[in-house]
């Protein structure tokens, strides 16, 4: 359905006020887009730290709410709700529904990284180039994060394809933690895995993956993180987020038995010193992979 927008510039400082009131109002969602987009200096907003605030210095905030909402209403309330804000510059726009999710499928495009692993979209044919000995993933991310396009997962689906090759992940289980659209755990199997099983904190991701499993003829167990196994896996990648991997390095490495493979990624240049020190005492032969300004990190968990 339609929706109202409502869009203001605001600063860093003042953004999670500004955030706090839509949402107590109503918002459906909010987004926040550096307000110097277009500028030469454009500034790029990267994966924090932990306990750092993700934000440019200007922003742009954008708010949808249902489409009978009254706009006059709403800015009435808003300027209640916390007087002290400024909703003067605020301006609102009626903006049809589109499927978002499917949007960037116009420019996906079959990939292969590696030797023999390919991610082929659901609605495109598997390229003559890929030949016999290639292994298919069929991809239809959904609203979940994980297509190939990214190099985190791109780094990541390169390191199976020389796992693969080094013979390290036939007949092996694998646990994709933070699986998003379930790609790293279909390409294990497509790879040579005995299975794979996957654990997310979103629902979506979870059903991403179990669709994108079946679509490949594969069954794929999923778990939210409270529900999964407490099972250590011989191979394990978690393309997260650094202040995450930071934050689970002590799960990550239990996850990971004894001489077991681990790749992490998800993780900026200028990231890596501290995951390196974080995981030291669990894993040896840490070694770092770079792809444009993104990383993997990966080792083998000590015996």
């Amino acid at each position: 359905m339609p929706h109202l927008q409502l869009t203001l510039p605001c600063t860093r400082a003042s953004q999670p006020r500004y955030e706090r009131a839509l949402e107590d109002l109503g918002a459906l969602a909010v987004t926040l887009q550096d307000a110097h987009l277009d500028a030469p200096d454009e500034q790029a907003i990267f994966e924090p730290g932990v306990g750092e605030a993700p934000l440019w210095e200007a922003i742009t905030l954008s708010a949808l709410f249902p489409e009978e909402t009254d706009a006059l209403a709403l800015l009435a309330a808003l300027e209640a709700f916390d007087p002290a804000l400024d909703w003067s510059q605020a301006g609102f726009a009626r903006i049809a529904d589109q499927p978002w999710e499917r949007a960037w499928l116009d420019s996906f495009r079959p990939m292969r990284f590696g030797t023999r692993l390919w991610v082929v979209p659901s609605d495109q044919a598997v390229p003559d180039a890929a030949g016999p000995e290639a292994a298919i993933v069929r991809l239809d991310p959904g609203l979940a994060f994980g297509s190939g396009t990214h190099p985190t997962t791109a780094l990541c689906l390169r390191w199976l394809d020389a796992l693969a090759q080094a013979g390290e992940l036939q007949g092996r289980t694998l646990l994709d933690f933070g699986c998003g659209s379930g790609i790293l755990a279909v390409a294990a199997c497509k790879l040579g895995a005995a299975g794979a099983d996957a654990i997310d904190n979103d629902p979506q991701a979870l059903t991403a993956t179990a669709d994108n499993a079946a679509r490949n003829g594969l069954a794929i167990a999923t778990f939210l993180p409270e529900q999964a196994p407490r099972a250590a896996y011989p191979v394990v990648v978690a393309n997260i987020l650094a202040s995450a991997l930071d934050a689970l390095a002590e799960t990550l490495a239990a996850r990971t038995a004894p001489g077991g493979r681990l790749a992490m990624s998800g993780i900026l240049a200028g990231q890596e010193d501290a995951l390196l020190a974080r995981y030291a005492p669990w894993f040896t032969d840490l070694r770092i992979e770079r792809a444009d300004d993104w990383l993997r990190i990966d080792g083998r968990r000590r015996a």
